[in-house]
């Protein structure tokens, strides 16, 4: 059964940072390209940074290039996601999930920026 485990979201003021945690089973972990994705209040869940199986070659929509960083433990099948400089326009409920055909989606970590 696969499963999507996220944590490390909260309140955080602008400017702050957070580290998000996506323990994963389920599914051969090392073979898929791995994402996070966030679902902001009244809009569509986006795509927001891939990571592939190498661990090495990233890549990142325009609003968070430089501030996140997307990592990944092959051996501990766990996702990473580095937040640094937070925006209100960050705030969301984020979720991990195989880049290709993501599917069963855990309950997310909500992430809140806020003074």
């Amino acid at each position: 059964q696969v499963q999507f485990v996220e944590s490390g979201g909260g309140l955080v003021q602008p400017g702050g940072s957070l580290r998000l945690l996506c323990a994963t089973s389920g599914f051969d972990f090392g073979l898929e390209i791995m994402s996070w994705f966030r679902q902001a209040p009244g809009k569509e869940r986006e795509h927001v940074a891939a990571i592939r199986t190498n661990g090495v070659t990233s890549a990142y929509i325009e609003a968070v290039k430089g501030r996140f960083t997307i990592s990944r433990d092959n051996d501990k099948k766990m996702l990473y996601l580095e937040m640094t400089k937070l925006t209100r326009g960050d705030t969301a409920v984020y979720y991990c999930n195989r880049k290709n055909n993501p599917d069963s989606w855990g309950q997310g970590t909500q992430v809140t920026v806020s003074s």
